[in-house]
């Protein structure tokens, strides 16, 4: 059949983008071989999150004794485990989700999508499965999936729910903690999954290879956030390289360069993540086939090929839910001839969900010094911000403000600490609207707040 829009992967970004276009009268295809709604909604941000809900909560239960009196938890996963399986995901089906896709008009096709070259008349050809189908207009949001690394005996392993092998997919199917982990990287996924295990009862060992975690964080995120892990018993090995995987022991055995090696009863890869441009045939319409991202321009087009669009992780810009969703704004704006509210990408968001939780938008202090800035630092621990004092046990965590000096402006800004990913919001507005340091310093800013240290470190810019 031919259509005026085919849509590749129907991830958030993906199934937005299709089925608004549908609504507004086209004719859509979407396409996906796996679930409708992606990886966000299954196996990433809202499962994980009930997690870490969960260990939050205990976490606080812990902290009881010293401010309010005394308490006892007794952790059980389970409880996490079947919110996941029937509030979230409803057991990994997505009847639902296909059903609201198709209400909206579109047409779904669960199978594998690649590019197949044009028609006589230019129009873009798509192989479905065992179908072809063309569109003027096709995008691609293919997004991710785990990536294992080439250490020795790891590809030997079955990777499974009752295997001993698991990437974020499979953890957040457990139905059990299990008695003990090695989490494999110091990255989102695997600082976000390590603590809230290890709260469950779980004996965590979380292994990275670079000297710090969240290694595109500020340097001082990484550090308060080992400290934190390592006073809730996580045992972090950083600057430590896999030399082998293997069967043995209690469950797996991972030995490391210098000789050592840690036993647990599982294995969490979760060392990074491969765009899905493999075997999705670029090279049918002049693309690099070996591509890891595809460049796009403000309107989500990929320069050079006409009517070729991509959004999502595979365009590199943010592996985040919301950045695929705000390109699928722009990018159906742009479909439906509307105005388009493209914003850049300077003052890209972001949050990682651990205890502190760390917000982050725009540059570091070293991005900035490497992009050629003036640059100005303020910090603010949250322990001397009043309401952080009050907070007492938990209070982990520091303000951090990056000036361009020479304009007067936030480029960036870190917060580590209680809600961190909250008190973020408003440094985001600050750094995407150029709101002078100036304008800053006259607000008001309610006292005692944790969001007052944000002016404390405005104050402190030297």
């Amino acid at each position: 059949m031919d259509y005026d829009l085919i849509v590749l992967g129907l991830g958030p970004g993906g199934e937005a983008v299709a089925g608004s276009v549908a609504e507004a009268g086209r004719s859509v295809l979407g396409v996906d071989e796996r679930l409708v709604g992606g990886e966000c909604p299954y196996f990433g941000c809202i499962p994980s999150k009930m997690i870490l809900r969960g260990a939050e909560v205990l976490a606080e239960s812990r902290r009881v004794d010293g401010l309010a009196g005394r308490a006892q938890d007794t952790p059980d996963f389970a409880v996490v485990a079947r919110r996941i399986r029937t509030e979230a995901t409803d057991d990994w089906d997505d009847a639902v989700a296909v059903e609201r896709f198709e209400g909206q008009g579109a047409t779904f096709s669960r199978s594998h999508g690649r590019l197949a070259g044009r028609t006589d008349d230019g129009r873009l050809r798509v192989e479905a499965g065992e179908e072809t189908h063309t569109a003027s207009r096709v995008v691609i949001a293919t997004g991710t999936r785990p990536a294992l690394p080439p250490v020795t005996g790891l590809a030997d392993l079955a990777v499974g729910v009752d295997d001993l092998v698991w990437t974020n997919r499979e953890v957040l199917r457990t139905p059990q903690a299990p008695e003990s982990l090695v989490v494999l990287g110091g990255g989102v996924i695997s600082c976000e999954l390590a603590q809230g295990f290890a709260r469950f009862g779980t004996g965590v060992t979380l292994i990275e290879g670079g000297s710090r975690l969240l290694g595109r964080e500020e340097p001082e995120a990484g550090e308060v956030l080992s400290a934190v892990f390592e006073r809730e018993g996580i045992d972090v090995r950083l600057g430590s390289q896999v030399q082998t995987v293997a069967a043995g022991g209690k469950g797996v055995v991972v030995t490391l360069a210098d000789g050592s090696s840690v036993t647990a009863a599982k294995l969490l890869v979760a060392a990074g993540r491969t765009t899905n441009l493999d075997h999705l045939g670029l090279e049918t319409v002049g693309l690099d086939p070996q591509a890891t991202t595809l460049d796009i321009d403000e309107h989500m087009a990929v320069p050079g090929v006409d009517g070729l669009f991509a959004i999502g992780d595979v365009t590199g810009k943010g592996p985040f839910t919301h950045v695929s969703v705000w390109q699928a704004r722009v990018l159906t704006q742009h479909l439906l001839g509307q105005d388009e509210e493209f914003g850049g990408y300077d003052a890209l968001a972001w949050a990682t969900f651990t205890d502190p939780e760390v917000g982050r938008v725009g540059k570091t202090e070293q991005e900035a010094r490497d992009a050629g800035s003036n640059v100005r630092v303020g910090v603010q621990q949250i322990a001397s911000n009043s309401r952080g004092w009050i907070h007492g046990p938990g209070n982990d965590g520091f303000v951090k403000v990056v000036e361009d000096a020479d304009r007067g402006v936030l480029v960036g800004a870190t917060v580590v600490g209680p809600y961190g990913g909250e008190i973020i919001g408003m440094l985001t507005v600050a750094v995407h609207a150029e709101v002078p340091v100036a304008t800053l310093r006259t607000m008001h800013y309610v006292f005692p707040t944790l969001h007052r240290a944000v002016l404390e470190a405005v104050q402190a810019l030297a």
